[in-house]
């Protein structure tokens, strides 16, 4: 790996910066820890926001010097991440690998782990959602199981702690459509903590903690303000060495700190 862990991204137009982890790095392939909030790609619902790929692509065009160190002219992602997800992304770095890549992950053969914090308890510790999905007929923006014109979708779940009133998930999809994990949590009457576009509630401080006060002229801010969504582990055959790879990336932030909080005011 290059001597620069990370990679330094700027938005000037939103005064926005990234400082993004490196987690896995070889001659053909780049893993980046991707930040919670900023788009994989160009939304067509909403042109303006801001997204990785041309980030990335504008400072491999400006030689900036993670871009120079690395010798790239090419980067592409191989999946994708919502918005609203952490963790685990792969890229690209030449257009052979970029199809190999694509034909990896519509064959199921990637071992994909999520994290999820959700509302409620699941009727099974382990359990599996096979609905297909296709857009919202409307909510702009949004997915559903539409078992006549969707896509083939299977994720698998299973528990791996409870709480009070919320379950912390493992979750495995199977195949790779957009917003499948969400979309399948709904189906099984569950709702990821934060995830206002599919109904979720943020999780509150002030609801576990017993006797909670703020300091005055202080606004309370949620623990999970967005979809409780982490890509933690992705697993594959490498598809040049053949060698096994996995690459994980750390919890972040706001899920430490909410379980955390849930561990010590909300046991199961």
């Amino acid at each position: 790996m290059p001597a620069s862990a990370t990679i330094k991204l700027s938005a000037p137009a939103t005064r926005e910066f990234w400082e993004i982890p490196v987690l896995f790095e070889d001659e053909h392939l780049l893993a980046l820890d991707k930040p919670a909030l900023l788009l994989t790609s160009p939304s067509r619902d909403d042109r303006q926001r801001v997204s990785l790929m041309p980030l990335l692509h504008a400072g491999i065009a400006a030689s900036k010097p993670w871009a120079k160190e690395r010798g790239l002219t090419y980067l592409m992602c191989a999946h994708r991440l919502d918005r609203e997800t952490s963790g685990v992304l792969l890229l690209a770095k030449n257009k052979a690998l970029l199809i190999a890549l694509a034909d990896l992950f519509n064959s199921e053969l990637p071992a994909r782990a999520f994290l999820a914090l959700v509302a409620g308890a699941p009727a099974a510790n382990a359990f599996e959602v096979s609905a297909a999905i296709g857009p919202h007929p409307l909510h702009p923006g949004r997915m559903c199981v539409d078992p006549e014109q969707g896509k083939r979708a299977r994720t698998r779940f299973e528990v791996v702690e409870k709480f009070a009133r919320h379950t912390l998930l493992r979750c495995r999809p199977l195949t790779d459509r957009t917003h499948q994990i969400r979309v399948h949590l709904r189906q099984a009457g569950l709702r990821l903590a934060g995830d206002r576009l599919y109904d979720g509630h943020p999780l509150w401080l002030s609801k576990l903690k017993p006797n909670y006060t703020l300091k005055p002229n202080q606004e309370e801010r949620p623990l999970i303000g967005d979809a409780a969504l982490h890509a933690e582990r992705l697993e594959f055959n490498h598809p040049i060495t053949g060698a096994s790879v996995v690459i994980a990336a750390p919890w972040p932030k706001d899920l430490s700190v909410a379980v955390k909080y849930l561990r010590r005011y909300a046991p199961a």
